[in-house]
């Protein structure tokens, strides 16, 4: 599978994780309350408040009601007279029906509740809520043993006169979660598809166009509506009016393609209505014929509904010349408590147009908007779970392939264009037609999630392919150099510098030989595994440079400033290595010497050599010239590991044997070199000894008592025959005492005279 089309693949399964992710998230119970709070909450936030609708008013009774009609403070204490005025005054200036969002259930003093009724009466356009309760009973069975429980709600209606006067009658629970509320019931089932206070006020509100109506539903045939009255004023009173309205939204229910069929009926026949019936048929139909449970498209903050204070409508019934005129000609009026100042007046709701000084919506005002919502058929309109779940799943498809598929410049821009789109085109629909899209599970979930995922795993491609690049240039150049290759820099010039550090020379005794007895292939392939064994070793102590140069290999460990710690690592790396070729050597008996290794510490120059465009990484400096020099003195000396005393100065844990002062062929200066033999903890009493008895041989030989040291040295060699540095100095005491060779002037140093 090529590049191209690998990663198109990749990007679809992001995608499909991503749109997966946001529709499983959208099926749980935190879905509704997380697109609520944080995207209902932004739609009405960026839409703002939008005009109510001109058929609805708010009678509002607030914190200065009492005072100004010299009453006492809660309305409980007034004297229901004042409702009869204000029934008597709202009819008079013509309003389409009244709404009391008051519990009137207990009778108080008869005379005044009998002005009340007669009022409410007189009107006939009067609608009343009833209070719902609910409580649970015991279920038991012919025994009379408990077998569970049940949920029981019933309405409890106004005190009789005035449930005999009023037009209608309903009850208005609403929904809350967390305190907030965005729901509103229309037909509540638990109470036998009883209608609600909205439902029912739109109904009496309509019933000006009630003869419309019924001549339109007839060609219909739905069922129990055979026998409607002919006219409103044949409905008779509230009893009757939640009969008619329960038979209608029956008959809906029951005939599921009735209200398309109905809509079509109001479009072809809509020129024979005026624009305020066909208004009104079109709400009935959407009434009966939508769902029973609703979401409230609220209008605006406190006040948007315009709001008449209940002092006003009274003292303009009163003849009070200074109380500003209002307007409720064919209006539906909605009374209750509403106080559009006092954050803690009863009655109110959070919303998400609860203002900064915390006045919240009242329950009147929210019942206004959810009549309101009925007139215009303005509810906010839900998808359904299919549809939702199509939604999130194409938007993490889309988002998550793109975030992934393109490059992370083009992508992540491309991805958050088409989220803003995805918003503005969820807004430009909430705005024109009240849908609701799912907003904050695109938003705040998926869209994070698809540039986590996509960026991601552009991140892990990337950095397989700079691991990639990086692989290949390791085989060539040291580790901290491919970072900065890859990472920053590209210019070889920049990797030039001088270092301190420990310089590591070795090469394979032996190679001559072997050379000449393996073909050019086996060669190659002997000498990648010869090299590939030293290696291992050395990486296992952090080397920074490693060179092959034929069958040597030389490397460095550096830091910016002398330290300890790159003089440890490179004798770790020595008996590390020395003991990784012997089991080399175990299969591959070709080799039959073991490793020789120089050490030394000190500056160096550490970069790119070489011209024409092609270099190699080398280290360059006498530092490392007198390492190659100290490997070959393993030769003369017939010992292993090498170093100089500036290498092993100052470290603790190895067991050294100093083996004098040597200047190299070319030298001028004599270095100290000290044979490590083992790690302290490692060697064993055998080694201890040598070091010891050498020790005091060597110096009796710095001494200049040739004999002496000859003596002294031949009789440690009786206990260890093959060490090579014992026999080095015997020939050396035996060449001064024979005059073969001029003793020094300095006994401590020993000039060599070969490489």
């Amino acid at each position: 599978m090529g590049i191209k089309r690998r990663r198109i693949v990749i990007g679809l399964i992001v995608g499909l994780i991503t749109g997966i992710a946001g529709a499983l998230f959208g099926v749980t119970q935190w879905a509704g309350d997380f697109e609520r709070g944080a995207g209902l909450s932004w739609l009405f936030g960026v839409r703002g408040p939008v005009a109510a609708p001109d058929a609805v008013a708010v009678v509002a009774i607030d914190g200065r009601t009492g005072d100004e009609l010299g009453l006492p403070s809660l309305p409980r204490d007034w004297s229901r007279t004042l409702h009869a005025r204000l029934v008597d005054e709202l009819t008079r200036q013509g309003a389409a029906s009244i709404v009391f969002d008051m519990q009137f259930d207990k009778p108080k003093v008869a005379a005044e509740d009998k002005v009340f009724a007669a009022a409410v009466d007189q009107s006939d356009r009067v609608v009343l809520i009833e209070l719902i309760t609910g409580k649970r009973q015991p279920l038991t069975d012919m025994q009379g043993r408990l077998t569970g429980t049940i949920w029981v709600e019933q309405l409890i209606q106004p005190m009789p006169a005035l449930t005999e006067a009023a037009r209608g009658l309903a009850t208005f629970p609403l929904p809350k979660i967390d305190a907030s509320v965005y729901e509103f019931w229309v037909f509540k089932e638990s109470v036998g598809d009883a209608a609600t206070l909205p439902a029912v006020a739109l109904q009496v509100h309509a019933l000006r166009a009630y003869p419309a109506w019924v001549s339109l539903i007839a060609p219909l045939g739905l069922p129990e509506l055979d026998t409607l009255p002919a006219t409103a004023d044949a409905i008779g009173n509230a009893t009757q009016l939640r009969s008619q309205m329960g038979k209608m939204r029956r008959a809906f229910e029951q005939t599921p393609d009735a209200g398309a069929r109905l809509a079509a009926l109001i479009d072809a026949q809509a020129s024979t209505y005026s624009a305020a019936d066909l208004r009104l048929l079109r709400a009935l139909r959407g009434l009966y014929a939508g769902d029973a449970h609703r979401m409230i498209n609220f209008y605006g903050p406190p006040g948007t509904i315009q709001t008449i204070p209940y002092q006003a409508v009274l003292k303009r019934a009163a003849g009070a010349a200074s109380t500003p005129a209002f307007d409720v000609r064919g209006k539906t009026v909605f009374v209750g408590f509403s106080d559009l100042y006092d954050p803690g007046h009863p009655d109110r709701f959070y919303t998400v147009f609860t203002n900064d000084e915390g006045v919240d919506l009242s329950g009147v005002e929210i019942a206004a908007t959810a009549f309101g919502n009925l007139l215009d058929d303005r509810s906010i309109r839900l998808l359904s779970a299919w549809q939702t779940l199509t939604v999130l799943l194409t938007f993490g498809l889309v988002i998550g392939a793109l975030a992934y598929a393109l490059p992370a410049m083009v992508g992540a821009p491309l991805t958050l264009m088409l989220a803003v789109g995805y918003a503005a085109t969820a807004q430009w629909l909430f705005n024109s037609g009240n849908w609701w899209l799912p907003l904050a599970i695109p938003l705040l979930a998926q869209l994070p999630l698809a540039l986590f995922l996509g960026l991601m795993g552009q991140y892990v491609l990337e950095r397989r392919r700079g691991k990639r690049i990086s692989k290949a240039l390791s085989y060539y150049v040291p580790e901290n150099v491919v970072q900065d290759l890859t990472a920053r820099q590209s210019d070889p010039e920049a990797f030039n510098k001088v270092v301190y550090g420990t310089c590591f020379a070795t090469d394979m005794s032996g190679f001559s030989t072997i050379s000449e007895q393996l073909p050019p292939d086996q060669l190659a392939v002997f000498l990648n595994d010869y090299f590939d064994t030293l290696a291992k070793a050395l990486k296992q102590h952090h080397v920074d440079v490693t060179e092959f140069r034929a069958d040597a290999i030389m490397c460095a460990w550096t830091a910016d400033k002398p330290t300890a710690d790159v003089r440890r690592k490179a004798v770790l790396a020595a008996l590390g290595a020395a003991r990784a070729i012997e089991g080399f050597k175990q299969r591959n008996a070709m080799l039959k010497a073991a490793l020789r290794i120089g050490l030394e510490a000190g500056h160096f120059y550490i970069g790119h050599a070489g011209g024409g465009g092609h270099f190699v990484f080398s280290i360059v400096g006498d530092t490392a010239n007198t390492a190659s020099r100290i490997e070959s003195l393993n030769k003369h000396l017939g010992t292993q590991i090498l170093a100089t005393h500036e290498v092993i100065d100052g470290l603790d844990g190895f067991l050294q044997r100093p083996l004098g002062h040597f200047i190299f062929v070319g030298k001028t200066e004599a270095i100290p070199i000290i044979e490590i033999l083992a790690a302290t903890a490692d060697a064993n009493e055998e080694q201890r000894q040598l070091a010891q008895r050498f020790a005091v041989a060597l110096a009796v030989f710095h001494q200049a008592d040739w004999a002496g040291a000859a003596a002294a040295f031949e009789a440690i060699q009786a206990d260890y025959p093959d060490d090579g540095p014992l026999r080095f100095y015997i020939a050396r005491c035996q060449a001064y005492l024979d005059r073969s060779t001029a003793p020094p002037d300095d006994a401590r140093v020993i000039r060599m005279e070969s490489k």
